[in-house]
């Protein structure tokens, strides 16, 4: 009866660890958040980057080398790096670093392809990698010390090609780095703006042209009209045919991602109305998105400041502000500060930012600017 029993105490032992070795095998693995995968071993060299179809670059959150706007990437180094890709038929998957040290580390590693990363040139980093681009990159950024792309020493044809189109488009990459907007007809559209008047007529009560559109979708958000007035101007001076150097269209600046999410084509959206319309569903969003503000007069900060920026960087301010003390539901003195500290490494590598680095100075100013001439547009008559 013993042996019996023990017999099939180990025969469940034994089929007990088979299903945990299948488990495991089966099991994904950790994520890693920005690598090629757990454990990069293999080396890939031009042709292999181009078989895979996809150039991995490793960077640091930064105005000029990379950072991220309504989900879309931005920075100069990023949209050369973006131009050398499709050059050779890839597209660009970005990994973000938290300093120099990682950025050559996980090169080394084979986690990325190449850093896009404006790095110092010194002795040693010309000893550990291949650098690109010296000349070109420090002449374009006009950096003060020379700055270069990293490439490792086992990815020689990476590096020459990089080299060779670096210099064959260096006089190009001013036109490589302006933005366009191409709509469904085909038609481009690059940065544009016309300032007009913040009043048209003072002496009338007439602040815009658009006023009577103000007062008309005012109503669909519960708003002033004359707040919306405000950020109108704040975004285009009142000029429906804006487009920003980030991509921001019409009136009301929508990004073109977002005008399409609330409705509104790309070529509809130099339509005033359309315009604003669209913007006004977004303003309804944001609203519902942080209605657990309950003081409405704040909220309305909040709101304007995620339309700029979008929530993700202010909700990251708002974590920071629960973090170092500070209170996440008021925008003066507190979140609006770290707004501000999001565009220093210390705080957009901080554990509880979920998005990096941001203009926060941008922000900051935009709500306090529309406020400020909120104030102003309520006392015309």
């Amino acid at each position: 009866m013993m042996t019996a029993f023990y017999h099939l105490y180990r025969l469940i032992l034994v089929i007990t660890i088979l299903i945990g070795l299948i488990g495991c095998k089966q099991e994904k693995p950790r994520e890693l958040g920005v690598f090629r995968t757990p454990n990069a071993t293999e080396s890939f060299d031009l042709d292999g980057i181009q078989a895979n179809g996809e150039l991995i670059v490793l960077t640091l959150y930064g105005a000029q080398s990379y950072f991220e706007f309504y989900g879309e990437g931005y920075g100069t180094l990023f949209k050369l790096a973006d131009a050398y890709a499709s050059s050779i038929g890839c597209t660009v998957r970005v990994d973000v670093m938290r300093s120099e040290n990682e950025l050559m580390q996980h090169l080394l590693a084979g986690d990325g392809d190449i850093v896009t990363y404006g790095m110092p040139v010194s002795d040693s980093l010309q000893q550990e990698f291949l650098l690109c681009g010296q000349q070109e990159l420090t002449q374009f950024i006009d950096s003060l010390k020379p700055i270069a792309w990293l490439v490792r020493k086992d990815a020689p044809l990476l590096a020459q090609s990089v080299n060779n189109w670096m210099e064959a488009n260096h006089q190009q990459f001013k036109e490589m780095t302006t933005l366009r907007i191409t709509d469904s007809s085909g038609r481009v559209y690059t940065p544009r703006r016309r300032s007009y008047s913040p009043i048209l007529n003072r002496a009338k009560g007439q602040i815009s042209q658009y006023d009577h559109l103000f007062r008309k979708y005012s109503t669909q958000c519960n708003w002033d009209w004359k707040l919306l007035a405000a950020q109108a101007y704040q975004e285009s001076a009142f000029d429906p045919n804006a487009v920003s150097y980030m991509g921001a269209l019409g009136l009301m600046q929508l990004m073109p991602s977002t005008a399409r999410s609330m409705g509104v084509s790309i070529s509809d959206a130099f339509d005033p109305e359309t315009n604003l319309r669209g913007a006004v569903r977004l303003i309804n969003k944001l609203n519902d998105h942080y209605r657990s503000i309950s003081d409405t007069h704040e909220r309305l900060k909040f709101i304007l400041a995620a339309y700029n920026a979008g929530s993700g960087h202010i909700d990251d301010a708002r974590s920071l502000a629960r973090k170092y003390g500070r209170d996440p539901d008021q925008w003066n003195g507190n979140v609006d500060q770290c707004v501000l500290h999001l565009s220093e490494a210390r705080y957009f590598n901080d554990e509880v930012v979920k998005c990096g680095y941001m203009r926060g100075t941008e922000t900051y100013h935009y709500v306090y600017n529309i406020m400020d001439r909120w104030n102003e547009y309520r006392k015309v008559k």
